[in-house]
């Protein structure tokens, strides 16, 4: 019965997408970058695929539960991204250049937990001059909403 209760309510009853992704501000060695957040396995799966641009000072903040070894690859992804892998005291500890949907992974140092990734557009951090041993510092940061 519920079933014919949603079917006959008609389009005012159509159900909202969940968003996928949060917000927030990071201060990367003195810079402020908009992110999205991507914090669940979905987010983590989708992150900046399918993106043809992205905003002036803006990339996307993955934040894993648990430190560990982390890799990431460019498939379906056609933007020139640079991932910074960050540890758990917000140290930047490897920046690494991703060509454009590409199978390629670039990775983590071996026995280096990662407690978060930042990707942003390919250069962002060269042309600042940030490198291993940079700090990451969140200003605000939201996850996705009931996702």
């Amino acid at each position: 019965m519920p079933a014919l209760a949603l079917l006959c309510a008609g389009p005012a009853a159509a159900i909202e997408p969940v968003p996928l992704f949060g917000t927030g501000e990071l201060e990367v060695a003195g810079h402020r970058v908009h992110v999205e957040v991507a914090t669940r396995r979905a987010a983590h799966r989708q992150g900046l695929q399918h993106r043809q641009s992205l905003p002036a000072d803006t990339g996307m903040l993955f934040v894993f539960d648990t430190p560990n070894e982390r890799c990431f690859w460019m498939l379906h992804t056609p933007l020139p991204l640079s991932v910074a892998f960050i540890d758990g005291d917000g140290r930047i500890v490897h920046i690494a250049a991703m060509a454009p949907n590409s199978r390629e992974r670039h990775c983590s140092p071996p026995g280096v937990g990662i407690s978060q990734a930042l990707e942003m557009p390919q250069g962002w951090f060269a042309t600042r001059g940030i490198a291993p041993g940079a700090s990451v510092t969140r200003l605000q940061v939201g996850e996705a909403e009931g996702y």
